[in-house]
């Protein structure tokens, strides 16, 4: 009996062992390919033989919260340490996104067509897109809080991209205990030039299409190098001003920011460039006045497309020299068919373009043939 006591005890041991190597090799497997990605800080994703690992660690400022999402290929096996998590088939056929620095990736992987729904298509600039939505190709799906449950489910799309403010969105909650496949998009949240631009692998994954998103990427990213080469010849770093005034206010980026670093890779002195933090500083009229007044230009004043219509909002603006000598240059000005701002959809994912366009205004004899895009003089 004592014999056949310590053979069952041995078999026990022996069958945990190989269980726990077993599940030790799969997690070995799971863990073992590279990132690929490099400049992105919220965003993970990992090549597997029949599956693709998507982590979202930075879905919004400051998050606590990580998000892992399993792209699964046809008769790809997921492994049950990984069936946790949400996964969608893929390549997809369908998808309803919710910014419009979503189209951009779309529409450079050629994918524009399986675009099925957007909230608020009046936002959306690109004319390839507008002709989809003009086409009744694209629906309404409601606004980004109040997304439209009944027209999602009737959709029912492959997937739907949206992005949180915070841990609470309800609409989103609603989705999925639906059954439809929703992924959030931190791309908002990265504050490099090439961390944002970078997300369009995000989208290369969701079709398959993982190669030609990085060929994009690294041509994007060979420009962005390029010029900021470039800009080291600049022999003077002009003073800048940024932001404007609202509710008594006047909101400039901080510097740590992704508006501030593109000045600073434009060899520029903004002049907020050493405040701490990714967001806005708050600060009242008179220190930005006593600071800035004789800025030689100003950047991205608000949604204001001339100066008149600045001095209009606040007299004030006049006391500055850049309005004065009229170097105000705004976004505002390239719009789509419908009011949507180019910069806000486009600026994310091709940042060579933003950057040539502040070293031409900067410094433009670096640059004498390049025409300003997102950028416009405030006449």
């Amino acid at each position: 009996m004592k014999f056949v006591q310590n053979t069952t005890l041995l078999f026990l041991v022996f069958f945990l062992f190989i269980q726990c190597k077993k599940e030790s090799q799969q997690e070995a497997e799971i863990q073992s390919p590279a990132n690929e990605i490099h400049y992105a800080k919220g965003l993970e994703i990992y090549k597997h033989n029949g599956f693709t690992i998507v982590k979202i660690t930075s879905p919004w400022p400051n998050a606590k919260e990580q998000f892992t999402y399993i792209l699964q290929e046809k008769n790809g096996i997921i492994p049950d340490s990984l069936k946790q998590f949400t996964a969608i088939s893929v390549p997809i056929k369908s998808i309803v996104v919710t910014s419009t620095t979503h189209i951009p990736a779309l529409e450079l992987l050629g994918v524009e067509n399986t675009l099925v729904g957007f909230p608020n298509t009046d936002y959306i600039s690109s004319v390839k897109t507008r002709k989809l939505i003009a086409t009744g190709k694209v629906r309404e799906v409601g606004t980004n809080e109040t997304l439209n449950t009944e027209v999602l489910i009737d959709m029912n799309p492959d997937v739907i991209v949206s992005f949180g403010l915070n841990n609470s969105n309800p609409t989103l909650d609603n989705l999925k205990k639906s059954g439809l496949k929703v992924m959030l998009n931190g791309d908002w949240t990265e504050q490099s030039p090439l961390g944002k631009a970078e997300w369009i692998k995000f989208f290369g994954a969701l079709y398959g299409l993982d190669s030609k998103a990085n060929t994009l990427f690294s041509a994007i990213e060979k420009e962005y190098k390029n010029t900021l080469a470039l800009a080291q010849k600049a022999t003077r770093k002009p003073t800048v001003l940024s932001g404007a005034m609202f509710q008594e206010q006047w909101y400039v980026p901080q510097g740590e920011s992704w508006a501030s670093l593109f000045l600073k890779d434009a060899k520029a002195n903004y002049l907020w460039a050493d405040s701490k933090g990714t967001g806005s500083l708050s600060l009242p009229f008179e220190t930005i006045l006593e600071k800035a007044q004789e800025a030689e230009y100003w950047i991205s004043p608000g949604d204001f497309s001339s100066l008149q219509q600045m001095s209009e909002s606040n007299p004030h603006y006049k006391q500055f020299d850049a309005f004065q000598n009229k170097k105000v240059y705004s976004y505002a000005i390239n719009k789509g068919a419908k009011g949507g701002i180019v910069y806000f959809e486009w600026s994310p994912t091709r940042p060579d373009w933003v950057l040539k366009d502040l070293i031409k205004i900067f410094h433009p004899e670096l640059l004498p043939n390049h025409k300003l895009f997102f950028f416009q003089k405030l006449e």
